[in-house]
């Protein structure tokens, strides 16, 4: 199994430079689908329920302080077998086109974020972890909804 370091060296190698954000929306959207496609997560770091979206802490504490990345020396891009890099070029051929702040925006409207902030005020810190369950479920929902309007 890959690591969210390994994903976010190939993700970086497919896109170039993005902002942090972008980088760890991207992360949180691969996950997701990963799991409704393939059911199994890519990686198995946690991932919080931070002020901004989804954040993976273990790729936060690496970038902490840069704006943009370009490239991801901890992670090994090879790393991801076929199947997870199926998966990571369907979400960047359908996400890579938002800027990081429509991919928070959007991130703020779905349930797994959501239900992980419950309760807390807006613009809170949070380390409230997302479950992979609750990503699971609300993604097949997302995936079942438009293939059967």
């Amino acid at each position: 199994m890959a690591n969210v370091h390994d994903l976010a060296a190939y993700i970086l190698d497919k896109t170039g430079e993005i902002t942090s954000m972008k980088l760890q929306k991207l992360c949180y959207y691969s996950q997701a689908w990963q799991l409704v496609w393939e059911d199994r997560p890519i990686f198995n770091e946690p991932i919080q329920a931070w002020a901004n979206g989804p954040v993976m802490p273990d790729l936060y504490r690496e970038h902490r302080g840069n704006f943009t990345v370009s490239t991801w020396q901890k992670g090994d891009a090879k790393a991801l077998d076929a199947g997870e890099r199926e998966t990571v070029d369907i979400v960047l051929e359908s996400y890579s086109g938002l800027t990081a702040h429509q991919l928070s925006e959007m991130t703020h409207r779905e349930d797994p974020w959501q239900s992980a902030r419950a309760g807390l005020p807006d613009g809170s810190r949070s380390n409230a972890t997302i479950s992979l369950a609750s990503m699971h479920s609300y993604y097949l929902g997302q995936a079942e909804r438009t293939t059967n309007p």
